[in-house]
């Protein structure tokens, strides 16, 4: 291996260490969820492809949407890091510093996975029940960690019997 591309990949090595060093306990989830990304617009564009409706404006509105996705799971670690530093000007001592952030992470998770399963759907795959049926739950439990009631729960009822799967 030559010295340039032991350097680059040095660097590249450094800054991925970084990278999970700084994100700490959102950094799996946080590769899950970009990974989750990339499928579902891979699948909303063949399946607007499938519909004969791919266009350029759709395609770079999904790529921003994805964007403010990242931005939001930013918001989530920054409303973290302001209780966490909050409370340790107050003098009260936490051991857990993340939350919110891997709460908004695993809900966006969820969201990129029912929009795969619905674009599948629409190409022609066909879609295990028990697969539809335990996304669909998890996201009514993170909507129930978000609103503390049961919105989510009766709202999820009713897409589970308008579903037809």
């Amino acid at each position: 291996m030559q010295t340039n591309e032991r350097s680059l990949h040095m660097m590249f090595s450094a800054a991925i260490a970084a990278m999970i060093s700084y994100l700490g306990v959102v950094a799996i989830p946080a590769a899950v969820l970009v990974l989750a990304m990339m499928t579902d617009y891979i699948t909303g564009m063949l399946s607007a492809w499938h519909d004969s409706a791919l266009s350029s404006k759709k395609g770079i509105f999904g790529i921003i949407k994805k964007v403010g996705y990242l931005v939001l799971v930013c918001v989530g670690m920054g409303v973290d890091w302001l209780i966490y530093s909050g409370l340790s000007q107050a003098g009260i001592s936490t051991e857990q510093s993340v939350f919110f952030g891997v709460l908004v992470t695993v809900w966006l998770i969820i969201n990129e996975l029912i929009s795969i399963l619905e674009n599948l759907k629409n190409i022609g795959v066909p879609l295990p029940g028990f697969l539809v049926t335990i996304i669909k739950r998890l996201k009514v439990s993170a909507e129930y960690l978000n609103d503390g009631n049961d919105t989510a729960q009766n709202q999820a009822k009713g897409d589970n019997d308008n579903n037809g799967q």
